[in-house]
């Protein structure tokens, strides 16, 4: 996916990442060492052999001239800080940390080693398996999403704080500095701003229901699942944690939505979640909200020179207000 937040180097600064990382017995030789991943949205991500043929993925945070949305500031901070926990705390297979370089003396921005994982991404494979392995799959992804639930903080909000002391506070001041970036560019939602925050503040009174400050991963879709002989055997892609509301998590964005993001029981189902209740479903049309303004707003943000991911998600963000009660006159 192209995004101009992607950080690309030179052959030349990634051999000596590499050197600083592994020592200069291990800088490759020759052509063909390196070559750019390129499903993700937001930092680049190479997959490089090293000499003695051993295969690692470095990941490089966006350059510092590049304008990123508030809640993606220190991205990488936050990634590194969520995989320590989860493999301190938790059973749930990640990537371990060769190596991370935050002096940004090689290059402008963070970065960081981690192993080549010799997998699928459940994403791309997903519906070329047969129903009964892919709800499988999906299953063991609720059970792994539950238990990186599990994992307790001190305040809702972002990992390194500012805490805040409820979930109401917290997600609220998610979503107006959301609101905030799509107005600091221009960003047309189909909406008026304060119509949006009307809509946010008609219900935030459900999310007082909230107060256990769970560790979040937010983005834990598909394509952030590395599968192999029918089982999970890594979850990457760490860099929107936050502690908060369970119900948050992708798996349940088909409880509300699920034309657009697909049918969520074996989710459920793994996760050992039953219906929600009415306020629980009110919590997750906020949450559908959230999600999709973001998705119409990164657009700008990221620079894409096509408009499909904002035609997508524009239409999706009408259907989000509807739940919450707003449609157009």
């Amino acid at each position: 996916m192209e995004s101009i937040t992607k950080n690309r180097q030179s052959p030349e600064v990634l051999r000596a990442m590499i050197e600083r990382a592994y020592g200069a017995g291990q800088v490759p030789a020759g052509d063909g060492w390196a070559s750019e991943l390129g499903h993700g949205w937001f930092n680049v991500a190479y997959r490089i052999r090293l000499r003695d043929g051993a295969e690692v993925v470095l990941k490089i945070a966006p350059p510092p001239a590049v304008e990123v949305m508030a809640y993606e500031h220190g991205a990488m901070s936050i990634e590194l800080a969520t995989l320590d926990l989860l493999r301190t705390r938790t059973d749930v297979p990640v990537p371990a940390v060769h190596f991370a370089d935050r002096s940004r003396e090689l290059c402008d921005a963070d970065y960081f080693f981690m192993p080549y994982i010799d997998a699928d991404n459940l994403g791309i494979i997903a519906e070329t398996l047969p129903a009964a392995e892919r709800d499988a799959l999906m299953e063991q992804l609720g059970a792994a999403n539950r238990e990186i639930n599990s994992v307790r903080g001190e305040h809702f909000g972002p990992l390194a704080g500012p805490g805040h002391a409820t979930w109401r506070q917290a997600f609220t001041t998610m979503t107006e500095n959301v609101l905030l970036d799509g107005e600091r560019r221009g960003v047309d939602i189909g909406w008026e701003y304060d119509t949006v925050r009307a809509a946010i503040a008609a219900h935030a009174d459900s999310l007082d229901e909230v107060t256990e400050a769970c560790l979040v991963e937010w983005d834990l879709w598909a394509s952030n699942v590395m599968v192999r002989d029918g089982k999970i055997v890594c979850v990457i892609d760490h860099e929107r944690a936050f502690y908060g509301d369970p119900l948050m998590e992708a798996g349940f964005t088909g409880t509300q939505m699920s034309a657009a993001f697909g049918d969520p029981a074996p989710f459920m189902r793994g996760y050992g979640h039953g219906e929600l209740t009415e306020t629980e479903r009110t919590r997750r049309r906020l949450y559908c909200l959230y999600l999709v303004l973001i998705m119409v707003i990164e657009t700008v943000y990221r620079g894409h020179t096509d408009t499909k991911q904002y035609d997508w998600a524009r239409p999706r963000l009408d259907e989000a207000m509807a739940l919450l009660g707003h449609t157009r006159r």
